[in-house]
């Protein structure tokens, strides 16, 4: 049956938008009456979410070929319904982007496959390793909108990575589950439920109450505008509270650390944390001077920056693996100084041969390697050491060295600046003031990450002064890491000896 296009929607719904609408009526709310909101605005972080999904689209085709590509503008919506409809007549066996709208919502579906019987399996796309609850009701939305526009849609499946696929075998890359059962049970409410949104949409902003919807399936892009600044040293920082005891806190009328009574059921950390916060001063524990003896000098001061491609490109590397490809070390120098090496890739090729020579040479006079959350590291020189195997056993020597500053930090002191994190973007400024990362331009690992990516895999667009400043500021981020990681010794040390 050809499909039936029906009228364009009055408010412009689509798949993401429904999907926004059924974590929070709100939410989307402000997305069709605010669609210039800042919120709105994609940073970095989302546009580098938004590439990696296409690539894997693309990419995806190729696994389930022979098909017809609905390559036009996102949002040329009667265009791509009419080619969707062309395809459909000229009997196309699979179609990529097939477009279509009925009850007032649009939808693309990325790989759409007409069987021997003439109905159709309508495939969703996923760049995750495993298939999610909220997948589900992706998948169903096409489902449902095809069938009303016409088309006997009879399975559905999600199409995601395999974390198993080790490239430069990519012949595995994609696994092809079959939700059918549980997307047929999730179409027995749908409909009614995108009833409900488009007369909520009719209507003023509606009233939505705070929750733990806020954040799942993923944090609304409007939570500030929902929940009102809580005051400072609220009891939802206290170190890894468990939701159930915050709520007993709450119950008790216990709203900020200052209120808490002195047996309060907290563990160690929590406690001191209450402890500095109820002081107003930080805390040191008498047995930090004995956790530091492990920091034996010379030290080499040592942090990984990565990037995680959804798709491999190195040999023996698996989807969404964490490529080592940028290091900064400082090492003491035995004069009271300290040395600085830095190393970050120039290319896509594969840098672990180069890096790890380079890292060999930095860290090798070193007695002691000390990073922070030490198991990334360690990681790291594991990844490194499979692409370099002629000196595994060097690099072996090198994480049997490191010592984490992290736990030494987290058990024996506590500022309250700290804030119920013991991230080194809040232990550092709180215990060596002015030297933190609000000056920089790149100031957290995950925009580094996707910055690295951009750099080394964004081909030919990124190149000239952009690839120079772009270098700039990760080579920047990473020396403060490591200069932050001995200026943090040397404080602790300090402490202990004070």
């Amino acid at each position: 049956m050809a499909p039936v296009t029906g009228a364009a929607p009055p408010y412009g719904l689509s798949k993401s938008r429904i999907l926004a609408g059924l974590q929070c009526a709100k939410q989307l709310w402000w997305r069709v009456h605010e669609p210039g909101a800042p919120e709105l605005v994609a940073d970095p972080m989302r546009e580098a979410a938004f590439a990696r999904g296409r690539r894997v689209g693309e990419v995806a085709r190729k696994h389930v070929s022979g098909g017809v590509l609905i390559d036009l503008p996102h949002d040329a919506y009667e265009a791509r319904l009419e080619a969707t409809r062309t395809a459909l007549a000229a009997g196309a066996p699979v179609i990529y982007e097939a477009s279509f709208r009925a009850d007032s919502v649009y939808v693309a579906i990325d790989i759409l496959e007409r069987g021997a019987d003439g109905r159709f399996c309508a495939t969703e796309v996923k760049s995750t390793t495993s298939v999610k609850e909220a997948h589900l009701a992706d998948v169903a939305i096409q489902a449902h909108v095809a069938r009303r526009a016409g088309l006997p849609v009879r399975r559905m499946e999600i199409m995601h990575l395999n974390r198993a696929c080790t490239y430069p075998d990519l012949g595995n890359l994609f696994v092809r589950a079959d939700v059918t059962a549980e997307g047929e049970a999730r179409l027995l409410t749908l409909p009614g439920e995108v009833g409900g949104l488009l007369a909520m949409l009719a209507g003023p902003c509606p009233e939505v109450a705070t929750g733990p919807h806020c954040t799942r399936p993923r944090e609304c892009l409007f939570l500030e505008r929902c929940w009102p600044p809580r005051p400072e040293h609220h009891v939802s920082t206290l170190y890894r509270q468990q939701a159930s005891a915050l709520a007993a806190l709450y119950e008790q009328g216990y709203h900020t650390i200052f209120d808490l009574p002195e047996d309060t059921a907290l563990t160690a950390t929590a406690d001191r944390q209450r402890r500095a916060v109820q002081a107003g001063r930080m805390i040191v524990e008498p047995g930090l001077g004995r956790a530091l003896r492990a920091c034996a000098s010379p030290v080499a001061f040592l942090d990984f920056e990565t990037a995680g491609l959804p798709i491999p490109v190195w040999n023996g590397c698996h989807p969404w693996d964490a490529l080592p490809v940028q290091w900064s070390c400082h090492r003491e120098d035995g004069a009271g100084g300290l040395a600085h090496h830095a190393w970050l890739a120039d290319g896509p090729g594969d840098a672990r041969p180069e890096l790890a020579e380079r890292l060999l040479a930095a860290c090798e006079p070193a007695r002691t390697i000390v990073a922070y959350h030490a198991r990334f590291e360690r990681e790291c020189i594991e990844r490194v050491a499979a692409g370099a195997p002629a000196l595994a056993p060097r690099l072996a020597r090198i994480a049997e060295r490191l010592v984490d500053l992290l736990p030494i930090v987290r058990e024996h002191v506590y500022h309250p600046a700290f804030g119920g994190s013991f991230s080194l973007k809040q232990v550092l400024p709180a215990l060596v003031p002015g030297l933190g990362y609000d000056d920089l331009a790149i100031s957290d690992g995950a925009l580094a990450s996707v910055t690295l990516e951009r750099l080394l895999w964004g081909g030919p667009a990124v190149g000239g002064e952009e690839r120079t400043r772009l270098r700039e500021d990760l080579l920047g981020y990473c020396e403060r890491d490591t200069l932050g990681l001995a200026r943090l010794l040397e404080r602790l040390r300090g402490l202990a000896g004070g």
